[in-house]
């Protein structure tokens, strides 16, 4: 068996157990295995993030950062948009097939042995995630990594991320999501989240509501906690469009830093940026240590994020983005209208069936002069002909497709027949996986061809 086959055994394996979505608040079985494996999450630093929009980004621009100053890093985030080893990087790249099957080969023989301890206990066996966190902790021990970037799978507290103990606890904007697990208040979330914040911690957070500022500041003051908030304590000055992506000034913990250029559209990426350097400050070092002008140019302009507003087709214009709620939704249409010079978008839309297709659809509908409503591959799918609905109900314009390729088709002729029109592909992390497959297969950035 090659190393290829090798890992696609180990994504197999674990497809065969609870699936992602099946979550209970239970971080103690994580904890369990990792004990038997000597605690490998205890070798490196951690930066742990969690929040809900703009997590993955912002993990991202962070590894991307810390990485600039010489050290190695380890990042684990999800989904995936191709491959399952793109969730685990190590120095910015996805995990070699080799290196996750060979973590793999080191945990398997404690797999039994925890879900024989589970069974007696009348609990569900270790499930596709937590089996996951274990598999990105002994390979970034195995890399050895010097810092480990890591995103929460869902909340924070009882998140089997949360065996790890963040250095630094970082918060993206939080907002309604996930109702159903983790509380129908953003209080009530924003304490699920606030979780992670360790002893000793330093916490970032992006602006917050007042309600879940209040709660992450209780919680990092009994947690003897520093705690930094976008706004008070660092910010995002000047934006300037740029090819490719923007200019962005920014006030950090430690210094100033003008005019820096990142290469990712939107206004909500500049806060990512501003966010990430900050939560970087944290890590390295203190209030009178600035992060140098090479170290930050380097790691901002290396700075990816597959998947959110990005341009994968020129001539028509196609961007993907994942918005998958309504708040990635609203971020989606402003930087639509502050970040492109298009005076009408035809937006490819995919929902999941438990997401708020309604509330994306309202923050869309501002921006699409045409709806291409469709279907994400997944057995989860809301259905196109229900999406189309919505659309029609807010005064759209609006055509129904089978699939992805079906719709991008009609959205990219639709573009090409007149001026000044792009294409959106957005409503779910699958949709937006198939999108960049499908644009690198087609090479869209050839330009359309009938």
């Amino acid at each position: 068996m090659n190393d290829r086959e090798r890992a696609d055994a180990v994504y197999e394996a674990l497809l065969a157990r609870a699936g992602e979505r099946w979550v209970q608040p239970r971080k103690e079985r994580t904890g369990r295995v990792l004990e038997l494996l000597d605690d490998p999450q205890r070798t490196y630093r951690v930066v742990h993030i969690t929040g809900t929009n703009g997590k993955t980004s912002t993990a991202r621009i962070i590894e991307s950062l810390v990485r600039a100053h010489g050290l190695r890093t380890g990042l684990f985030t999800s989904p995936h948009l191709e491959r399952f080893t793109e969730r685990i990087q190590i120095d910015g790249e996805p995990i070699s097939d080799a290196a996750v099957a060979d973590a793999w080969d080191e945990i398997e023989p404690f797999v039994g042995l925890v879900d024989a301890e589970l069974a007696a206990a009348g609990e569900e066996p270790l499930t596709f995630f937590e089996l996951l966190t274990v598999l990105a902790f002994v390979a970034c021990a195995d890399a050895p990594v010097d810092v480990l970037v890591l995103e929460v799978g869902m909340g924070g507290s009882w998140d089997s991320t949360n065996t790890a103990d963040g250095d630094v606890a970082v918060f993206t904007p939080i907002d309604l999501d996930h109702a159903d697990r983790l509380g129908d208040t953003i209080e009530k979330i924003a304490e699920v989240k606030a979780g992670i914040i360790k002893p000793g911690a330093r916490v970032v957070s992006a602006r917050q509501t007042p309600a879940a500022e209040a709660v992450l500041r209780r919680v990092a003051g009994a947690q003897d906690a520093t705690v930094a908030f976008e706004g008070r304590d660092f910010a995002l000055g000047d934006q300037k469009l740029a090819v490719g992506g923007q200019l962005i000034t920014v006030r950090g913990l430690a210094g100033e830093y003008a005019e820096q250029y990142l290469p990712l559209y939107g206004r909500h990426q500049g806060q990512n940026a501003a966010l990430a350097i900050a939560a970087v400050e944290s890590l390295i070092g203190d209030a009178s240590h600035a992060i140098t002008d090479e170290v930050l140019t380097e790691g901002l302009q290396e700075a990816t994020s597959p998947g959110r507003l990005q341009l994968v087709g020129i001539d028509p214009s196609v961007v993907v983005d994942a918005a998958h709620n309504p708040h990635g939704a609203a971020s989606l249409a402003l930087a639509l209208r502050e970040s492109f010079d298009f005076e009408e978008w035809g937006v490819v839309l995919g929902v999941l069936a438990d997401k708020d297709a309604p509330g994306i659809v309202a923050q869309l509908a501002p921006v699409a002069a045409h709806v291409f409503a469709t279907s994400p591959v997944s057995e989860r799918a809301a259905s196109p002909d229900d999406i189309a609905d919505l659309a029609e109900a807010a005064g759209l314009r609006v055509t129904v497709h089978p699939g992805l390729s079906d719709a991008a088709d009609a959205a990219r002729e639709w573009a090409a027949s007149a001026p000044k029109r792009g294409v959106v592909i957005a409503g779910s992390v699958v949709l937006a996986g198939e999108a960049v497959v499908l644009a690198e297969s087609e090479d869209w950035k050839s330009g359309w061809s009938a």
